[in-house]
């Protein structure tokens, strides 16, 4: 058992970051400093409506970030597990006693010819700025490519297609991969109503990109004026670069309590963790629970106690297929999606519940640990409010 105050950083400031700093601070003696590059939050389940201009996809640190929380808004750059200290690349340094690795996913690195110099991402905030940035000065009868068919690509395809854009979907092999075939039905028949045509089967594959056009394995090609990339996640090399332990995908690896294997001050929390033995889908739903359980494996720690195997449940899937209709995939509590899914108006709505539950569960979380986020330059050290 820690006597004295205990120090905790939380690096990265999405949906598991939040939960687990929030948790945190609500324990008398333990100090919590996150670490964010951005001064807000980005809600990133609903980038794609910022790219068609339905929403602007942030939300205030002061309204889901507990008032007892320090944010330093910098960027982690090292982290020193010797010394249990974390270099910022604003020059300063910030020590803890525990910390919350929780830097989140971000764009896959494409592995194929152009994709990088002409295509663009939707999976972060300023790709979505700069996504919608080129479409605004794009005519709209120009035709846009989008490459991948999960959950971001379905979203981004229909979302421009209802805002008027002639769009294409390059699935690859199948449309909408993580859904139940049954499911597939209505996606596919909304799409269709929206005018967006989907390439999918074995040679569906894209081998390169160029200024104005997309190439398919097939021979095909697509002419695209803009190109959306959605295929694959990655997540920021900061473990590896520490030399911690990480999955040939650059997670950090962890028992099943969260816990670096290298490091038991170090706690994973969202898509940058990995326990090898028990994977879990990269997504905000996994994170809004990893996010507390991380938080009680260290509280645990603090208190002499063994910390508990994390637990997840899965209640499915929620797509929203432009602005009136949508769809929801259920699964099993493992997330093996089963044949039961809402689709139309209904499927809409419950995406549009989901994104408010997630937010006010949240801000529920930062009232219970203060009001108002403070604020800290980058080159604090010790992340003093401003």
């Amino acid at each position: 058992m820690m006597s004295g105050n205990v120090e905790v950083v939380v690096v990265g400031g999405g949906y598991g970051g939040v939960t687990a700093a929030n948790r945190l601070a609500r324990r008398d003696g333990v100090s919590v400093t996150l670490v964010n590059p951005r001064p807000e939050f980005v809600s990133r389940i609903r980038l794609h409506q910022l790219v068609a201009g339905s929403d602007d996809a942030v939300e205030g640190f002061g309204e889901v970030l507990g008032g007892n929380v320090r944010l330093l808004v910098d960027t982690a750059t090292r982290i020193d597990a010797g010394e249990r200290r974390v270099s910022l690349a604003g020059g300063g340094t910030v020590s803890y006693d525990y910390l919350v690795y929780a830097v989140g996913s971000g764009a896959s690195d494409p592995c194929v010819p152009g994709a990088v110099e002409f295509a663009h991402s939707v999976s972060d905030l300023e790709g979505a700025h700069r996504l919608r940035s080129t479409l605004a000065a794009t005519p709209a009868t120009a035709p846009v490519t989008v490459v991948g068919a999960g959950p971001t690509g379905l979203e981004t395809a229909a979302e421009l297609a209802e805002a008027g854009r002639r769009v294409t979907l390059v699935c690859g092999r199948v449309l909408g991969p993580s859904l139940h075939a049954r499911v597939r039905r209505p996606v596919a028949r909304r799409l269709a109503r929206l005018g967006v045509t989907v390439l999918e089967g074995p040679r569906a594959q894209v081998t390169e990109v160029t200024q104005d056009a997309v190439r398919l394995e097939d021979g095909r090609e697509v002419p695209s004026a803009v190109t959306v990339w959605t295929a694959g996640f990655r997540v920021p090399d900061l473990a590896a670069r520490s030399g911690l332990r990480t999955d040939a995908a650059g997670r950090l690896v962890t028992d099943t309590t969260l816990t670096s294997v290298d490091d038991e001050r170090i706690v994973a929390a969202g898509d940058a963790g990995v326990m090898p033995d028990h994977p879990f889908r990269m997504s905000c739903q996994a994170a809004v629970q990893l996010g507390p359980a991380a938080a009680a494996t260290i509280l645990h720690r603090i208190a002499g106690k063994k910390p508990s195997p994390v637990r997840m449940f899965f209640a499915g899937q929620c797509l929203s297929l432009g602005r009136n209709e949508g769809v929801t995939q259920f699964s099993y509590p493992n997330d093996k999606v089963n044949s039961l899914g809402i689709g139309g108006r209904t499927g809409a709505g419950v995406k549009e519940i989901a994104c408010r539950f997630t937010l006010n569960k949240l801000v529920s979380g930062a009232r219970k640990a203060g009001s108002r986020a403070s604020r800290a330059g980058g080159n604090d050290r010790l992340g003093t409010p401003a």
